[in-house]
């Protein structure tokens, strides 16, 4: 058995735009917890990683015991979730490590340069997978997925490991493609290579194979309710007519090479995105004063009608998301994570002022206020906006390849959730 030793220093780079390399300053922990501490030169350049959480000084910072894992938000940001987390347990229980063991920090040690966004962590874990550099068939990666998904053991699990830092709970990997074939994948970048999120299927999950078909289906009906989205494309399984997987492009990476520093709305405000602790007033809010602009506020705003009438309640802390470029300057990223998932009791994981479920119309009023439209007109013409774009389900969902009885399931509840929230679009 490995000898195993915790991590208890890392430094913190980050990568920008252009693809340098500067130092950010150091993580430690010790039995008091976790550390952080800025280098100063990075402070005097780029300013604060995340404005709400720390301080743009030199002091020693210690992170909060909860909700990242005693980790700084901004840190846990860099952290899987779900499918991650299993990969990565998987390969410390092949190296004789209990999960119990491994502390975030350990964690972030092997994630190192594999992570989603602009940070990365060094001396990068003698436990971390290794990237495979060469060409490896998609179809193969996806049917090795499943089968891990499945709970069961994979020859693949190394290179999934090493492709599957990002968050949520579904199988994806992190891929680079050359732009003539994306049907061989590495999961190492390079020149002449693109980065894409590739999103896999399993008949275990709620809408099994078409899972990707109606998730490209809402970016779509999303777009057409003009809302920002990543590029996407459906990438056919070699073999397989019935499976089509979701390829997102990465928007936190640059043509350039480099990165833009990405973070969560959960790690920004400290909130737990496993639980319902995120209202769209408070992300509106925050959205305002981050990006400076109060046309940020009205695109959440957007996002929280699309969510609503949609029936994406799985719209938690962790599925908001903003971009900082090299000049310091906050934008909402695309809207992603967007989908046909209703929730448990129907509920919302983020509120709408309060409401867990068909906010009455002073609860819209509210948000619209808060995210300064000039008055509700003009937030009830963005709620018509987003209902018309949605009334297009069924012709969007036919043409990507959604079966018809997923359709009429899915076109039924979206026909109930707009009887039950037609009531926003009354005078007020």
């Amino acid at each position: 058995m490995n000898t195993f030793a915790s991590v208890r220093r890392l430094d913190v780079h980050r990568r920008l735009g252009n693809g340098e390399r500067i130092p950010v300053g150091v993580l430690a922990q010790n039995t008091q917890g976790v550390f952080f501490q800025y280098d100063t030169h990075y402070i005097a350049r780029f300013g604060n990683l995340s404005p709400f959480g720390l301080d743009a000084d030199a002091r020693l910072q210690p992170a909060p015991p909860t909700p990242h894992q005693g980790l700084h938000g901004v840190f846990a940001d860099s952290l899987p979730d779900g499918w991650g987390l299993l990969l990565m347990d998987r390969l410390f229980r092949q190296h004789g490590i209990l999960p119990a063991q491994v502390t975030a920090m350990d964690r972030l040690a092997c994630i190192g340069e594999k992570g989603s966004g602009a940070l990365t962590y060094a001396p990068a874990s003698d436990w971390q997978a290794a990237g495979d550099a060469g060409w490896l068939p998609l179809s193969l990666l996806g049917q090795q997925a499943e089968t891990l998904y499945e709970g069961h053991a994979s020859t693949l699990l190394a290179t999934l490991a090493a492709a599957g830092s990002s968050g949520g709970a579904r199988p994806k990997a992190q891929l680079y493609f050359r732009a003539d074939d994306y049907q061989h994948a590495s999961t190492v970048a390079d020149e002449g290579r693109e980065p894409w999120l590739v999103k896999f299927t399993s008949t275990s999950l709620a809408l099994g194979h078409e899972e990707g078909l109606c998730e490209a289906a809402y970016l779509t009906l999303a777009r057409m309710a003009g809302i920002d989205t990543p590029e996407w494309q459906l990438i056919p399984a070699t073999g397989s007519q019935a499976i089509a997987w979701l390829a997102l492009k990465r928007f936190d990476c640059t043509p350039a090479g480099g990165r833009l520093h990405l973070h969560s709305a959960g790690g920004l405000l400290d909130t737990d995105f496993r639980l319902p602790s995120l209202d769209y007033e408070e992300l509106i809010k925050a959205s305002q004063m981050l990006c400076k602009s109060p046309s940020a506020g009205q695109r959440q705003f957007r996002c929280a009608a699309f969510n609503l009438f949609g029936l994406n309640q799985d719209d938690h802390s962790k599925n908001w998301a903003f971009l900082q470029d090299d000049a310091g300057q906050w934008t909402p990223a695309p809207f992603f994570d967007v989908t046909f998932s209703p929730g448990p009791h129907g509920e919302h994981r983020t509120a709408f002022a309060g409401h867990g479920k068909q906010p009455p119309l002073k609860a819209m009023q509210q948000l619209a206020r808060q995210a300064s439209f000039a008055h509700w007109q003009e937030a009830k013409d963005c709620i018509t906006e987003v209902i018309e774009a949605l009334s297009h389900w069924d012709d969007v969902a036919a043409g990507l390849g959604v079966r018809a009885s997923t359709r009429k399931i899915i076109g039924q509840q979206l026909s109930a959730v707009y009887v039950a929230n037609k009531g926003l679009l009354s005078q007020g």
